[in-house]
């Protein structure tokens, strides 16, 4: 099964301040349903609660401490092993790790590819980073980028990697 990971972060690494996002890029935000529609999305407890609910057409897969979170259409587990084990049971073809920077962190030794946006600005007051990850073992399979406009408050880059 392919476990892949999927961010939007700005020059810095910065990802979120008060745990919601620090741009509106329309573009994107159609990139990230094209890349994990009809997958499974596994993120932290407050990754979910920064969406409000669950994402239609993708298995929504929450990871948390707390035994006894629930909220209506997720799946949850305490460790991301025995969410990916999950998915592998199922037959899954692809798993998509969207965050937070804690489980992106925990999550660095299964990927083997990412989908990221590298947005063109910084924030001052960003509290929540893309934790420092070496690249050198990826390879770009494509990669555009989109201008500031009407629909995107930044210029930003896309780019698909993939583990050697």
């Amino acid at each position: 099964m392919i476990v892949s990971l999927i961010v939007a972060m700005a020059k810095d690494r910065a990802i979120g301040k008060n745990n919601n996002l620090l741009w509106h890029l329309a573009d994107d935000l159609k990139n990230f349903k094209k890349c994990t529609l009809n997958k499974p999305i596994i993120m932290g407890r407050k990754t979910f609660e920064s969406i409000g609910r669950a994402l239609p057409k993708r298995e929504n897969i929450v990871l948390t401490k707390n035994k006894n979170f629930k909220a209506d259409g997720i799946t949850v587990f305490y460790d991301l092993e025995s969410a990916l084990s999950y998915c592998k049971n199922k037959g899954e073809q692809e798993a998509v790790i969207i965050g937070g920077s804690y489980i992106y962190e925990l999550s660095f030794p299964y990927i083997s590819q990412m989908y990221i946006t590298y947005v063109d600005a910084q924030f001052k007051d960003a509290d929540t980073f893309f934790p420092k990850f070496d690249f050198s073992n990826f390879e770009i399979l494509s990669s555009y980028s989109k201008s500031k406009d009407e629909n995107n408050d930044f210029s930003w880059r896309f780019e698909h990697l993939k583990k050697y």
